[in-house]
């Protein structure tokens, strides 16, 4: 399984972005598709989940109502739709894929190879 992040860039406090995971490889509609991200010095943390099947979306709390999963199915990819963005929201952003629905960064096997997301005030 490969995945493919990109959509990254500098943008000022207020903004938005648009992050997009390609697969390649074998088909992953057996897999739940998951956002985090990792700021410097801090711990990679969960920030959005779309489900496998019913395409069901959980979000962090720092994030909910300003952050979007999404996928297209036919063209294997996953988007993080982000807007009025905050100098909080600095980080790298990683997708990820696994067959739980687990917010734990430790039990996914995939990775992207992230996207760097800066925001100035």
């Amino acid at each position: 399984v490969q995945l493919q992040a990109s959509g990254g860039g500098l943008v000022q406090a207020g903004g938005s972005l648009r992050l997009s995971c390609t697969h390649s490889g074998r088909t992953l509609s057996s897999y739940h598709k998951v956002w985090f991200r990792q700021a410097p010095g801090k711990e990679r943390e969960f920030v959005a989940r779309i489900s496998r099947g019913t395409g069901n979306a959980f979000y962090a709390d720092s994030v909910k109502g300003r952050f979007t999963i999404s996928r297209d199915i036919p063209k294997h990819t996953v988007y993080l739709q982000m807007n009025n963005l905050k100098p909080e929201d600095t980080a790298v952003y990683y997708c990820a894929v696994d067959m739980e629905a687990t917010t734990d960064p430790s039990k996914f096997k995939y990775w992207g190879q992230g996207t760097l997301v800066t925001v100035s005030s």
